[in-house]
């Protein structure tokens, strides 16, 4: 059952104090979310030595960027979601299913990359299949997360500073835009898949790869914006101005990478 929180909840972050005040589970998911983004930086590193193309389903790109990206997404959920009006208990469970899809998802898509084959779309063997799919029920369930942190931001009003519900709820919202956008680069690739256009399905998800990665941090980069503008003098009414047109950047940012997919798909 979800039960209300009080605003100025010991997770709310505070700087510095961010890593004192955090709750073990908390704590575990930034240090989970540390490693996968310590992962990616590997892979760039791995990149250098080993080469290799940058684009194509066989690629150290993919581990390079799922584990930045997986990362930031965990640490940024974990610190965003603080400011949700939602039971401790239950942020905390959400939180750590949450961290262990990530290493999920990182591990079977580094896995593959170290093998030398693509991780998604994949059927050629069974072993390739099983890391195929389990990718894809893992990705089930970080929609089925995210939609409810999302829901339960506009079930009861955020707290922080000035702007942060706004940007809060906004980053949500412009999250599912992203999972809506993964999903349909899984259901085109595995329908390409099943009617053996094996080639095709590869590389028939590059038109909503913008979209995909774009959405993807609003949730990160707009509660940020918040965030430091608490730390300055502005004046309330400044600091929502400044959020609005922030979000209506970002939104503008997101609908012409969806114009641009709808046009090239």
């Amino acid at each position: 059952m979800i039960t209300a929180r009080v605003a100025a909840s010991p997770a709310t972050p505070h700087g510095r104090g961010l890593w004192r005040a955090a709750r073990p589970a908390e704590r575990l998911c930034y240090l989970v979310g540390s490693l996968l983004v310590v992962s990616g930086l590997v892979h760039v590193v791995v990149f250098g030595i080993d080469g290799g193309p940058w684009y194509g389903p066989v690629s150290w790109r993919k581990p390079i960027t799922f584990g930045l990206s997986f990362g930031l997404t965990l640490m940024a959920l974990t610190w965003v979601t603080s400011y949700l009006r939602i039971g401790a208990r239950l942020r905390g469970a959400l939180l750590v299913v949450f961290a262990a899809d990530c290493v999920l998802e990182v591990a079977g898509i580094t896995l593959q990359a170290w093998r030398k084959v693509p991780s998604h779309l994949d059927m050629e063997t069974t072993f390739d299949s099983v890391v195929s799919m389990s990718l894809a029920v893992g990705g089930g369930v970080l929609v089925a997360l995210l939609t409810s942190f999302a829901v339960a931001s506009f079930r009861n009003r955020p707290s922080g500073p000035t702007g942060m519900p706004l940007a809060v709820r906004t980053g949500f919202t412009v999250l599912l835009v992203a999972l809506a956008s993964g999903a349909a680069m899984i259901a085109r690739g595995v329908v390409l898949t099943r009617t053996g256009h094996q080639e095709a399905a590869y590389h028939s998800t590059a038109a909503l790869k913008p979209l995909h990665g774009v959405s993807l941090h609003a949730v990160l980069v707009l509660p940020a914006l918040a965030w430091l503008m608490s730390r300055t003098a502005w004046s309330d009414r400044l600091k929502l101005r400044v959020t609005y047109v922030a979000v209506g950047c970002y939104v503008a940012a997101v609908l012409a990478s969806a114009l641009w997919a709808a046009f090239t798909y």
